[in-house]
């Protein structure tokens, strides 16, 4: 699928589809970096984080290339399951707010980046909904900043709504939002 690329001519077009993302982690976790602002130690913790959500046999990735093959986005999740680390930390505040039950039979996106220049062109959308149009669950959870960002505006726009507010997570300096839509998501109008 290609995403538009927007911005005339200069700007390269953007491919979305599976990717390797075990053997292209470094790439990957670069464009994190910038998307969301990561120092060196950061990095490296997510990138343990990262192959050993990958072992998951349900895992499921799709990347943003351009035609010279170059990663300017990612998005990966897995089914979720009640005993992993997201779900230990997000029960108690889905608790409070009767949500808990979204952490069954859910499909968690795990990370969803795109680089800055690429980004207000389509490509998070699309990676988010072709990653989830594939899945069985009939719902889908992720977590985001618990700020009024494009990130959560695209989330809204897809049919994502707030299950949980001011979530914190061990070591995360701000908090987040967990955020729950039935799928399919919605498309535009």
């Amino acid at each position: 699928m290609a995403a538009d690329s927007g911005g005339g001519p200069r700007t390269p077009s953007v491919r979305i589809g599976p990717i390797d993302l075990a053997a292209r982690v470094d790439e990957a976790l670069a464009v994190q970096a910038v998307a969301f602002g990561l120092g060196p130690e950061e990095i490296e913790v997510r990138r343990h984080i990262v192959l050993r959500h990958l072992d998951h046999p349900d895992a499921r990735a799709l990347g943003a290339t351009t035609a010279d093959e170059r990663l300017v986005g990612f998005v990966y999740g897995m089914p979720n399951e009640r005993g992993q680390w997201w779900s230990t930390v997000v029960e108690p505040y889905l608790r409070a707010t009767g949500c808990v039950h979204w952490l069954d039979d859910s499909f968690v996106i795990t990370e969803l980046h795109v680089l800055p220049r690429f980004q207000n062109r389509g490509i998070g959308r699309s990676l988010i909904t072709t990653i989830t149009d594939a899945v069985d669950q009939p719902r889908s959870i992720l977590s985001a900043v618990d700020t009024e960002s494009p990130a959560r505006g695209l989330y809204r726009s897809l049919g994502y709504q707030d299950l949980a507010r001011q979530v914190l997570f061990p070591s995360a300096p701000k908090p987040y939002a967990v955020m729950g839509a039935p799928l399919p998501l919605r498309r535009r109008g």
